[in-house]
């Protein structure tokens, strides 16, 4: 397998007292979404700064498409599209004279332009003032002023922050149309883990500064092999004591709600038809394993 970002034992720190990153080492395949999560302060924003150039690399820890970046740069920026904190725009001009203004800069041929506003789905608004846009539409132009060259590998760092449901449902689709049809490699880093959920094939989890987990969402659902379950049924209190003589961890969550661990998602059926021959009646019994309770089993302990 190509990684077409490797950190290798990185360690960071702002001053002698506090060390931001600890040894980490990150291992992004071509092709991915790899997502970056982490609690506030786990180290994400400096991490995302150290691979896009912003605080250099004194150790030589990094590895962008295989080679130290330290020995590409400034060359290798014709190959990364980034967007790290909020999106820096000229207000008072279009949509396109603010993608017009990079492809100056980065000499791009003006025929693009059109092209990556097409694809962020801004072709409609390019003649309208960027002061006008809504959040979203800031978000989405400025991943075209990013995609301007051409990226093999785009960074975002929080995409989606600040946007309402529908925003965030808008950049989501982008970003995996963008890696479906263009295959870029897409590094995020996000602290919405229903999002990342939807979206990522790989994931890294930081916290204080150290990698917890990293691999594919089907790899992480393995680790943890036990299955939390909500069962809504009539009786609730009642059901509750029978079940914990049984089964680990029964709780009742609301007057008609109980969550109970199960060893996989295999046993749901059986489970299911034992209590109902028992006189349950139940209205809908729901898997609530997912990234959230991992990510809080990661970070927390």
């Amino acid at each position: 397998m190509k990684y077409i970002i490797q950190t290798s034992n990185l360690d960071f720190q702002y001053s002698k007292n506090k060390k931001i990153l600890n040894n980490l080492s990150i291992n992004v395949p071509k092709g991915s979404i790899y997502g970056f999560l982490g609690p506030n302060g786990a180290g994400k924003s400096t991490t995302m700064r150290l691979l896009t150039g912003i605080i250099p690399d004194d150790s030589n820890s990094i590895f962008l498409f295989e080679k130290p970046i330290e020995s590409q740069i400034p060359a290798v920026f014709e190959k990364v599209g980034a967007l790290v904190e909020s999106p820096a725009l000229y207000l008072h001009l279009s949509g396109y004279d603010n993608v017009k203004y990079i492809a100056l800069l980065r000499q791009v041929p003006l025929s693009k332009i059109d092209e990556v506003l097409e694809l962020v789905d801004l072709t409609a608004h390019k003649r309208q003032k960027a002061k006008q846009y809504s959040l979203g539409m800031k978000q989405r132009l400025a991943i075209a002023m990013a995609l301007l060259s051409e990226p093999e590998l785009l960074f975002l760092d929080e995409p989606v922050n600040g946007l309402d449901p529908n925003g965030i449902v808008e950049i989501r689709k982008l970003l995996v149309k963008i890696n479906k049809e263009k295959g870029v490699t897409i590094f995020v880093s996000s602290h919405l883990l229903s999002e990342i959920e939807k979206m990522c094939t790989h994931i890294g989890i930081i916290s204080k500064g150290v990698l917890k987990y990293e691999g594919t969402m089907e790899d992480l659902s393995r680790k943890f092999e036990t299955c939390k379950i909500q069962i809504t049924l009539d009786d609730a209190e009642s059901w509750k004591e029978k079940l914990s003589s049984k089964y680990a961890n029964v709780a009742l969550e609301e007057q008609n709600k109980i969550t109970m661990n199960l060893n996989h998602t295999s046993e749901i059926p059986d489970f299911a038809k034992e209590i109902i021959q028992e006189g349950a009646r139940i209205y809908e019994i729901k898997i609530l394993e997912g990234l959230e309770e991992w990510f809080m089993n990661l970070t927390e302990n």
